[in-house]
């Protein structure tokens, strides 16, 4: 096992910073990148939405709910996918959201369970070092969050999803509606978030201004490619994406133009 006596203790696991006066950003920044995700708070008039909730490494509600003038209970948890890094906090929320394809993953998670890089699939660490991802550490955190806290002794629960989101569904706050996209690629039952009047797209890991990953199992360059061509459809003003800095409409279509090169669309 891992000998985590040369790890630094965390002062704070999560960092939060403002987006714009109804949103803020959550961050895990002792996690190593790749599995580093941006996790979105929004308030709205009548509910309070997070999307997505990182790795589970320690609890994330407690950082969440400072952020709301609400009851806990009425903060929506939507998980754009069902990867290690964006459903860790998911069993903290009462009302969780998914695509239906991947409900199953998210009660019961299988795909990686672990923090520890000798535990994680061979075929894994290959297609995240083709995809252009430093090399993995030992683990997958730098520091860790409390003394004495063991690597072997991380789990991913996941929890049954409350309520099922599909093509063209809409997440309300009250004030604020967010249309759901299907767009998979990334994974079957990825999701995105747009909200038509401000052009706001919430868009998981279906495009973000980093390595994508896209050839891995549950994946799909064919998908990838229609999901491409809906993001470029929109009427986008600003991308918030599961990874990486947040970015606008041009960056969007270079991004997208890139990976039609590689794919050979």
């Amino acid at each position: 096992m891992p000998n985590v006596s040369s790890y630094p203790i965390a002062n704070d696991w999560f960092s939060i910073s403002r987006v714009d006066d109804t949103t803020d950003m959550l961050l895990e920044p002792h996690v190593h990148v790749l599995e580093q995700a941006n996790m979105f708070f929004v308030r709205g008039s009548e509910r309070d939405m997070i999307i997505d909730t990182g790795m589970g490494i320690v609890p994330i509600a407690p950082y969440v709910d400072p952020l709301s003038a609400k009851p806990h209970s009425e903060i929506i948890c939507v998980s754009t996918h069902t990867h290690i890094d964006h459903i860790g906090g998911v069993h903290e929320f009462d009302t969780r959201l998914v695509h239906p394809i991947e409900a199953d993953e998210m009660a019961s998670p299988s795909i990686m369970s672990t923090i520890i890089r000798d535990e994680i699939d061979p075929v894994l660490l290959e297609l995240f070092a083709s995809s252009g991802y430093p090399p993995l550490d030992e683990l997958l955190i730098s520091a860790l969050p409390y003394e004495g806290y063991e690597p072997a002794s991380y789990t991913l629960k996941g929890a049954p999803a409350t309520g099922l989101l599909e093509e063209g569904d809409t997440v309300d706050l009250g004030d604020r509606q967010f249309t759901v996209l299907h767009v998979p690629g990334h994974s079957p039952g990825s999701i995105a978030l747009f909200e038509e009047k401000t052009g706001i797209l919430f868009a998981g890991d279906a495009i973000y201004d980093g390595p994508l990953i896209y050839d891995g199992p549950g994946m799909s360059v064919d998908d990838y490619v229609v999901t491409m061509k809906k993001l470029q459809a929109l009427d986008v003003t600003i991308v918030h994406g599961g990874h990486d800095p947040s970015f606008d409409r041009k960056r969007l279509n270079k991004i997208v133009e890139k990976y039609f090169r590689i794919w050979g669309v």
